[in-house]
Order: structure tokens, then sequence, then C-alpha cells
């Protein structure tokens, strides 16, 4: 049995809207969403010794996901992630991005998918959102009809991306959670244990562009293919944190990538996707100015995120392989699997059509969030 409560969350200045919190519940997790962004304000689950927790950073009210704050639990678009300078050619013509992270244009702009409300519709499981994005916003061309769908079947959270474009037009969705699988406001994420299983990673330039390289892991700090634990590993490469994208070997199957473990709850992520990438980033720019739930402080390296999707800048540097055309239906896998480490008997093999999951196992109870992903 799934409950969904529907909440007043806060009023958007100026009278433009009101912000609504929807509260889906099963016995096995609860997850809060807001209109705003699409954004995931909670998700609860257990620990080992059967102790819930609230993994993801974020704000107990309205006005924390209205000042400047980095994209916490919020779908981002039209394109995640950078271009560079803001700029693209598509059919012969130039088009030029709003920009918001130094030189470039970051995450779908100044007012990108995380800072409009979207047009919820409560579902007997769920709920759906929905928005057109205008041809020209933030300098996009064509019409984008998006809808974003969360619903809860047991311990299983779906989210499922529709798009619809009226042209041709670059689209390149994710979810920006932050997990501290310690819980959200512990102080950091380095004994948080992390495999990602790529051969290859993206170089970037000064400001975060991928320099066109594409460079082997053996032998250098990107080799994760073997867990390692992240502080130690950080202090060894004399490294700010990473901020990468990791190149995976793209299939129309959902695919193995990423393992996250956190020894002290007993709590694992797991991450499958059919994308060509995941962004693995150590929160840098996190610096502790921020007052989010329970009064908690995020400095930086509190929380971490895995953003499964295309690689950054793709529309300049692959020959605009990802670009959506008119009325086209496209249609993506990215998997999220979250466990806690007691044996390996606890571990169960799954089989999913599509989409994006978040997986919570507790012993001895199953706990499962899944995230379906795809536009189509």
């Amino acid at each position: 049995m799934v409950s969904v409560t529907r909440a007043v969350f806060g009023d958007l200045p100026l009278g433009a809207g009101t912000v609504e919190k929807f509260q889906l519940q099963s016995d096995q997790l609860r997850v809060d969403i807001i209109s705003w962004g699409c954004t995931i304000t909670a998700l609860e689950v257990k620990d080992r010794q059967g102790r819930a927790s609230d993994l993801v950073l974020g704000f107990a009210e309205l006005e924390g996901y209205l000042q400047k704050q980095p994209y916490f639990g919020a779908v981002v678009g039209r394109v995640a992630n950078r271009i560079a300078k803001g700029t693209f050619t598509l059919d012969g013509k130039e088009y030029q991005l709003a920009i918001n992270n130094g030189p470039n244009s970051l995450h779908g702009g100044v007012r990108g998918f995380d800072k409009v409300l979207w047009t919820p519709q409560v579902l007997s499981n769920g709920v759906e959102f929905s928005r057109v994005s205008p041809d020209g916003e933030e300098g996009y061309p064509g019409e984008l009809k998006v809808w974003v769908t969360y619903t809860l079947d047991g311990g299983e959270l779906v989210i499922n991306y529709r798009a619809q474009a009226s042209q041709t037009t670059p689209v390149n969705l994710t979810n920006h959670s932050y997990f501290n699988l310690a819980g959200q406001g512990s102080p950091n994420i380095y004994d948080h244990e992390v495999t990602i299983e790529a051969d290859a990673f993206l170089p970037v330039d000064e400001t975060l562009i991928p320099t066109g390289e594409v460079a082997p892991v053996q032998g250098t700090a990107f080799d994760l293919r073997k867990p390692v634990e992240l502080g130690k590993h950080l202090q060894e490469f004399h490294m700010n944190g990473f901020d990468h994208n990791f190149c995976l070997k793209g299939s129309k199957e959902k695919r193995f990538c990423a393992r996250v473990h956190h020894a002290g709850s007993g709590r694992v992520l797991e991450v499958y996707t059919t994308q060509p990438g995941v962004q693995f980033y150590t929160g840098n720019f996190l610096d502790g100015t921020l007052k989010g739930k329970r009064g908690a402080v995020y400095p930086k390296h509190s929380g971490f995120c895995l953003e499964t999707q295309n690689w950054p800048d793709a529309v300049n540097q692959i020959c605009q392989a990802w670009t959506f055309g008119k009325w086209t239906k496209y249609k993506w896998c990215s998997a999220f699997y979250h466990t806690l480490q007691y044996s390996p008997s606890i571990f169960l093999e799954e089989h999913y059509l599509n989409g994006s999951l978040w997986k919570f196992l507790y012993f001895p109870s199953l706990l499962a969030t899944k995230i379906n992903q795809f536009i189509f």
C-alpha cells in the first residue's frame, strides 16, 4: 500500500505561484518531492540497525531552494552539465545560451528546469509533473514538452522522463541529488568506498570543459575500477576532488557502472545505466555557508553525486550525435541500487527493462527504490 499526501510547501514571491510537496510513503521508504524543479527534498531509508536516516542534502523550507544553491535534488535541463562558451551549431545555425558558470552554460542556464514551477497531477501511487519549455528558453531552439513522473510501488520509486521537441534541439536530463550514505548532515564522505567501472575518463580544462581527449584511467588517480576509500585516495593523489565524466561502455541494456559503500551504516549504492557517461562529483564547491535540514551545514565534500548522462559538451564534441530531432521519440536507461552490506546472500539479482533504479535493502526486510529514467 502506498500513501500519497499533498501539502503546501510555500509560496513563491510576488504571487508567482504555490509550491506543493508530495510525500510518497510505503512500509519500506519515504520520499518527499516538491513541484519547484521536481526536486527530491528527502529520501529516508534505514541502516543495518533499522534506524532511518535522510540521505539527501537539501532544505526544510522553500526559501532554501529559491536562494543560490547547487541544484540539490533537482531535475536539471534542458541540458545537464556544461556547454562550452554556451554556444553550439545545429543545421547551420549558431545558438547562444545563457552563461551561468564562468564562460560556460551549466545545467540549462540561469533559469533551468530546476528553477521553474511544474504543474502536478496526483496519481494513485505517485505524482506527475509537466511543463512546456518555450522556444528560445535560455537560448535553446524549439519548444520542448517535458513530463517527469514519480511513482512508488512497495519499495520502488520510479521516475519516468518524457520529452518531445518541436524542432531539433539538444536534451540531456538528469537528477542532481547529493548523497551522504552516513546521513545528510554528516560532515564528509571521506569514509565512503567508491568503485567506478570505467576504463577512460575525460580530462578537463580550467573551466571544467572536456579537452577532447579520452584518457585511459590506468595508472592515474581516476582508476577507480577497484574500491578506494575516498578520503585516503584524495590525499594520496593530492586532489581537490572529482568533478569528471567517466566514460562507460554504452549499451541498449543497463550495465553496472559504479558502487559506493559506507561501512559505518552498511549502506551501499550501486549504479547501472545505458548512458555513455557518469559524472562523479564530490561536492567540491560546497563551502559550508548553506544551512540545510535540521540545522545541518554542508561543507566541501559533504555529499556526492553520480549523474548518469551524456558526455559534457557533447553537442560540440561528438558530432551532435545526441541531439533530438523534431517529434522523434528517445529513451535511455540508468539504474541506482542502494543496499546494505551484510553478506553476499542479501544481494539480489533484478532485471528491469528501462530506467534508473535506486534500490534500498536492509536485513531482514527488503527496501527498494527504483528510478526509471528515460525520454521517449
